[in-house]
Formats: structure tokens, C-alpha cells, sequence
């Protein structure tokens, strides 16, 4: 879809009632043929709020095979004219990128001298031993490592490679927006690599959490901007600012959300992680893992592994949101257990909203969790009952974050702490000598004062 439509993260004066009018009628249009029941966009800052009816028609156009967005009837591009064009050179250069071999190669070479890869595929003994029963069986755990990434997590795979395109389209000016961090961490490194100036946003919330990562950004030279509020927020003002200075500007995004082609090109940049996985499990047993397990925020390191593997049926993919304090206390960021159909950050996927189509806030100890959306392919993989999905609480997450510390000496982010937790209650069900990779998607040292916080009598 490439219809622009009024949203709050791109609200700017410029866009007057009348086009507003327009674009709300344009998408109308394109989601039309039986597809789409949507409600009226509300005045203000409030999101798209698609109703009831497409939820349940999905399935069926699934089915059939009909396809709307860039995945069955999510993606597409839900943002101002202005973007449009922008979008399109941004997709053609994309795609160029993707098939010149010179880009590729410069690719390969920073990946493997640059960013550390491969990263291992850990054999977790003394965590597959603790889950094994009464018999001794139990499932064999593995960890794909990218907690050994240069920047320490995933997110340098598609720092480098956007900052390699940035510098092609030369765009002097790189702008992003972080969460936990490391996202902004990577993007700051990598400008600093390619000689880009580069400016982070950051939720004044998740500063305070991870300090660390601040004086990180800091100090490779990048400029720090606070905005009030969390990721949600510092994403929508990051992007405000692109807007204003498209073509001085690049923004790099460092997950799968937002409008086409940035989904894409990240899953792209991060499906790395699957292909090595496979090939990896073909040395080490001569097959494919049988279950593959990722945390999910909005999406980026759980497509990264789980894409290499969607046409495999016999690899079961299993994603673990955050459940927060519970599902039923409203403080959790499971997006996919608990959300509804709607337009955000520029693309339709599953979105936390009220019955207006507010955008809700999220919540999870792990602050790179806390998106109230999830990229519009986790989306589609959802209703197509591809992948599964299930919650951790909170509290289940630390005790993975110290578990996997104290049996393997290995600290794991919180978010990918939450991909482990689930471990306690898919173990039980599988049989003896099955094949499990999680995918440890960063490292935790940035979370100790955070856990410190939750389990104040282990400081003692």
C-alpha cells in the first residue's frame, strides 16, 4: 500500500485538514475488495484504528492468497506525500544493494573484520542438563551468540549495512532512535566507522535505565537528543526530524516496523543470524534445529533467526513477548497476545490500542521490549499460524537472566532473557535429544544495575 494517511508520528503543521481528508479516503481505496472496515482517524495524535471486521476476514484472504500489504494485508507505506518519493529512492537503492556484488563483498568484509562474525552456536550443557527429567531426557539447547557481536547484540548486523547505505545515497547526516540502547550503541559505531554524523534519540525513561549505553553513544561520537517519553516516543521524533531534512538526512532504523521498505531491509540485514544457524546445525548434527526460540519487541532479532526457516515446516518458531506484570494488569508489551489490527510508525501490523484506537503505553523489564507495535511480517506469520507466540512475566525473566549466568557464565540481555524463561515451560513438552536454538540476541551487562534493582538482597 502506498497510500498516505495522517499519523502521529508524522503530525507536522505543513499537513492541513483538507489532505488529511485525502489521504484518509486514498487508504480507504487501497484497502478496499472486502478487506478493510476501518474507523475514522480521530483528530489529533491518535493512531488508525482498524475494526473488528478485518480481523476476522484476514484469515480467509490469507488463505486464498491474497495479498494487500507487503505481507498479506500488513506493511505498506501509511505516510505523508512528502515521504513517498524518499521511500521509493530509499527501496531502489535497497535493491540495488542487494544484487551489487561490490556492496556485498565491502559487506561480507565488515561483517567478518568489523562486526565479529560468525558468532557461535553454543552447545548450553549445564542449562540442558537443568532441564532434563526425573529420566535424564530432555531437549538439547544451543544459543546462537550474538551477544558476541562487536557493540555486544544484533543490532551492528543492520547498523553497518544502513550506514554503508547512507554513505552511498551520500547522506551526510545519520538520525535513530534507541530503546535499550544498543541499537543506538551500533548506529554510533558505525558512523563513526564511515564518517557520518550521527544523532540518537532516546526516551528519557529508558536514560535513566540504561545509563551505560548513553555514555557508549557519547562517547563515539555521536549526539544524545532526551525525548519525553519512551522508545514510541523518541521513534516518532527521530522520524519527525528525517522528515524535516530528507535530503541532508538518513534515518536508520534498527527494527522491523515502520513503512516499506524499512520492515524489509532489516529482516534482510538480519537474517544472517538464520543462515548461519542452519548451516551451523548441519556441522554440529547433521540437520536443522527443531525449534527455533526469540524474544520479541517489535520484531528484528526474531525475524533475523526465524526467516531462514519459514519454509522449513518441520522447524517449529516460537516468539516470547514480554507479559510484563501479567497480562490482566495492563503493564506488559504483548503485542501480538493482546493487540488489535491498526496503522503505526507508518505500516499496519498488530498494535496495543484502546477501543479508539489510542495507542496504549507498553511495559517489560526489558526496556528494548517495550513497543506498543510488532514488524508487519511477525504479523503476517501470526495469523498464518507460521510461528507461535507465548508471554513471560517479568519476574520470569530475571530468574533466566540469573540462571543462564550462573550455569553457563553467560549474562544475557533482559530481552533475550525473556526467549529463555519460556525454556522452563517448553522443555517438559519436548522429547529427549531435541534440537533447540535460542537466539541470545545480546548481552546483559547493561541490565546488572537494572537486576540489582528487582533483587536488591543478592547485592547484599
Amino acid at each position: 500500500m502506498t497510500s498516505s494517511i495522517k499519523s502521529d508520528l508524522f503530525l507536522t503543521n505543513k499537513l492541513s485538514f483538507a489532505r488529511n481528508e485525502r489521504s484518509f479516503s486514498s487508504m480507504k481505496r487501497a484497502v478496499s475488495n472486502n478487506l478493510v472496515a476501518a474507523s475514522a482517524v480521530k483528530s489529533g495524535s491518535k493512531p488508525l484504528h482498524v475494526e473488528r471486521a478485518l480481523r476476522v476476514r484476514k484469515i480467509d484472504e490469507i488463505e486464498r492468497g491474497e495479498r494487500r500489504g507487503k505481507f498479506g494485508i500488513y506493511g505498506g507505506k501509511f505516510v505523508p506525500e512528502t515521504l513517498i518519493s524518499c521511500l521509493g529512492k530509499l527501496e531502489a537503492d535497497f535493491n540495488f544493494v542487494l544484487h551489487d556484488a561490490e556492496f556485498q563483498a565491502e559487506l561480507a568484509i565488515a561483517l567478518r573484520d568489523y562486526v565479529g562474525r560468525e558468532t557461535p552456536l553454543y552447545f548450553a550443557e549445564r542449562l540442558t542438563n537443568y532441564y532434563k527429567n526425573e529420566n535424564g531426557e530432555g531437549p538439547d539447547i544451543y544459543l546462537k551468540r550474538e551477544d558476541l557481536n562487536h557493540c555486544g547484540a544484533h543490532k551492528m548486523n543492520n547498523a553497518i549495512a544502513q550506514a554503508m547505505i547512507a554513505k552511498r545515497m551520500d547522506r551526510q547526516r545519520v538520525v535513530a532512535a534507541t530503546g535499550a540502547g544498543q541499537h543506538g550503541v551500533a548506529t554510533a559505531a558505525a558512523c563513526a566507522k564511515l564518517s557520518l554524523d550521527c544523532t540518537i534519540f532516546m526516551g528519557s525513561e529508558d536514560m535513566e535505565k540504561q545509563a551505560s549505553n548513553v555514555f557508549l553513544i557519547k562517547l563515539l561520537g555521536a549526539q544524545v537528543t532526551k525525548v519525553e517519553g519512551s522508545f514510541k516516543d523518541a521513534s516518532s521524533e527521530a522520524i519527525r526530524q528525517w522528515v524535516n531534512d530528507l535530503e541532508v538526512s538518513y534515518y536508520l532504523t534498527g527494527t522491523v516496523v515502520g513503512p516499506h521498505p524499512c520492515p524489509s531491509m532489516v529482516r534482510e540485514f538480519q537474517s544472517i543470524i538464520g543462515r548461519e544457524t542452519r548451516r551451523q546445525a548441519m556441522e554440529r548434527w547433521g540437520g536443522r534445529p527443531d525449534v527455533v526460540v526469540a524474544c520479541i519487541g517489535s520484531g528484528s532479532n526474531a525475524l533475523g533467526i526465524f526467516h531462514e526457516f519459514v519454509g522449513d515446516e518441520g522447524v517449529r518458531l516460537v516468539g516470547v513477548e514480554a507479559a510484563g506484570f501479567g497480562l490482566d494488569s495492563g503493564r506488559h508489551a504483548a503485542t501480538l497476545a493482546t493487540g488489535h489490527v491498526g496503522v503505526y510508525h507508518g505500516a499496519m501490523s498488530y498494535l496495543l490500542q484502546d477501543q479508539e484506537g489510542q495507542v496504549l503505553g507498553a511495559h517489560s523489564v526489558g526496556v528494548g521490549l517495550q513497543y506498543p507495535g510488532v514488524g508487519p511480517e511477525l504479523s503476517f506469520l501470526k495469523d498464518t499460524g507460521r510461528a507461535e507466540f507465548h508471554t513471560v512475566t517479568d519476574e520470569e525473566a530475571l530468574n533466566a537472566y540469573q540462571l543462564l549466568s550462573r550455569l553457563e557464565g553467560i549474562i544475557p540481555a533482559m530481552e533475550a532473557a525473556h526467549a529463555l524463561a519460556y525454556l522452563e515451560k517448553l522443555c517438559p513438552t519436548l522429547p529427549d535429544s531435541t534440537k533447540v536454538v535460542v537466539n541470545c540476541s545480546g548481552r546483559g551487562d547493561k541490565d546488572a544495575p537494572l537486576f540489582f534493582q528487582h533483587r536488591p538482597a543478592l547485592d547484599a
